[in-house]
């Protein structure tokens, strides 16, 4: 797997780039030698962030950690990102290098990992409603959500606007 590093007010040493190929290699396993890993690192006050991110056959695959130690940020995320692909084996095998579960045949089974259905709870229905982005935030924080769909008046887009950790907002549009 190709990596390709981002840093945001962040210096990356030699050491930790070699780190950082051999913790990524861990998922070698489940992709081909072309996909590119991005990771980005940041700091934020004295904690240092990982986020990786995998594009493949249509799939994101992402994991984002914070610590003060940024080798212990990448292992958490690579864990994580190891742990994403495993709960969801089944689903993913289809899409993922063939073969890429076999080593696993012989591991201990993680019992909150082999969960491979997804119960949905509750089902909700809604009117769309034509507005501007400036508009679904104020109604979203009306409601007191993390995130508001509407249709966008532009463009007449379906759009999902949404809160971010840093109090920002985000707006998610659809590409054909």
């Amino acid at each position: 797997m190709k990596t390709v590093i981002t840093n945001r007010k962040f210096e990356t040493s030699e050491r930790l780039k070699g780190i950082i190929d051999r913790k990524i290699s861990r998922l070698d396993r489940f992709f081909p030698d072309e996909v590119t890993a991005n990771i980005t690192l940041s700091t934020r006050g004295k904690f240092a962030r990982v986020e990786i991110t995998i594009f493949y056959k249509g799939t994101i695959f992402r994991a984002e950690e914070e610590n003060t130690d940024v080798v212990i940020a990448l292992y958490d995320a690579v864990d994580t990102l190891d742990r994403q692909i495993r709960k969801n084996k089944t689903k993913l095998s289809k899409r993922l290098r063939e073969n890429a579960f076999d080593s696993l045949k012989g591991a201990e089974p993680l019992d909150e990992l082999d969960e491979d259905i997804i119960g949905i709870t509750k089902v909700k229905k809604f009117i769309l409603t034509d507005m501007s982005p400036e508009d679904a935030v104020l109604q979203m924080n009306l409601l007191g959500h993390r995130f508001y769909m509407f249709k966008n008046i532009d463009d007449g887009n379906i759009c999902v606007v949404y809160s971010r950790e840093n109090g920002e907002y985000g707006l998610i549009i659809p590409e054909e």
